[in-house]
């Protein structure tokens, strides 16, 4: 009963979002054109975070990599599809998260922590400093592409995103989701809770805990990348400011306000980030400390964040619901 309800509210999401390009304004549809690569992201992120219990302030310089990687395959390789950027972004994603996660795991906790910030602001640096390769504060331009095999040359830049981009990212959305739901529900999602609860019973049975631990950190990083990709294809620029460590921040931010618990809750965190950003810029130039304010009181008063909030209302209204019907 309960995941037949769970069912049908994700296929109300989905359509929810399919129907924004008919009822919202383009500026709001574009607005959540970057929420779908934060998303995907965090899909990722929170394999990592939530379920293998390794909170990482680095991750940021995977988005980078992903939006780095479109910008040198389209723009300087000149393959503009799309699909062969994800590809190319998803193996860079991999093949850059083998090495550094082989010296991360080897650590927990704040030890961890420290160690992706590291390599964060390490690849921050690379990008500022080496200006002949990356552009340096000027980034590198990540020109238009195709999808599918599409140009739809007809459209400007803003029609091709609120349209048909649109809809694609929806669509990487529901099939990264599917494939996360999948990993987590399988027994080596199982193995990685285990470890999160205690890596020193899991290993006792035979959980292998570095190998466990780099697999979900290069899956979350291949995630992070494809985020990326989309959004340096959305701006149309790889900025070095992707791979800072406040925006590592960001990402810890959405993944903490939606709830990490949840499957879910880093999805939401995602979208109520976004539009709160959104509206709080346009009225106030503090919203820094507004957002800094909401943070303390999710933490403080709601800990299972605003997935945490809907699983409680929704199981309020069950009971009132079941004593009403007696």
């Amino acid at each position: 009963m309960k995941r037949g309800l769970g069912l049908i509210g994700v296929v109300v999401a989905i359509a929810a979002l399919a129907a924004v390009p008919f009822l919202a304004p383009p500026f709001y549809v574009n607005l959540l054109v970057p929420f779908f690569g934060y998303a995907i992201a965090l899909l990722g992120f929170n394999l990592l975070f939530g379920y293998a219990g390794l909170l990482s302030f680095g991750h940021a310089m995977f988005l980078g990599l992903g939006a780095y990687g479109a910008a040198v395959i389209a723009g300087v390789l000149g393959i503009k599809h799309f699909e062969a950027v994800l590809v190319g972004v998803s193996l860079a994603g991999f093949v850059v998260a083998l090495p550094i996660g082989l010296m991360c795991v080897r650590y927990t906790g704040i030890f961890f922590g420290m160690l992706t910030l590291a390599f964060g602001m390490l690849a921050h640096s690379f990008l500022f400093k080496f200006y002949h390769l990356t552009g340096g504060d000027s980034g590198m331009r990540v020109p238009r592409m195709s999808i599918l095999g599409l140009e739809f040359s007809s459209r400007n830049k803003m029609e091709f995103l609120v349209g048909p981009f649109y809809y694609y990212c929806l669509a990487l959305l529901v099939i990264a989701a599917f494939i996360m739901w999948r990993i987590v529900n399988s027994p080596f999602g199982l193995h990685l809770k285990a470890l999160r609860d205690n890596a020193q019973k899991a290993e006792y049975v035979g959980v292998r805990v570095r190998q466990f631990r780099l697999a979900a950190f290069v899956i979350s990083a291949v995630y992070g990348a494809i985020g990326g990709a989309i959004l340096g294809f959305r701006v149309g620029v790889a900025d070095p400011e992707l791979v800072h460590w406040t925006h590592s921040g960001h990402l810890v931010f959405m993944t903490v306000l939606g709830g990490f618990s949840s499957f879910f809750g880093p999805i939401t965190g995602a979208l109520a980030l976004t539009l709160l950003q959104d509206q709080l810029q346009s009225i106030t130039q503090y919203w820094r400390f507004v957002l800094g304010a909401v943070l303390a009181a999710m933490v403080i008063f709601f800990p299972r964040g605003l997935a945490g909030i809907a699983g409680d209302l929704a199981g309020l209204f069950g009971r009132r619901k079941g004593e009403a019907a007696t």
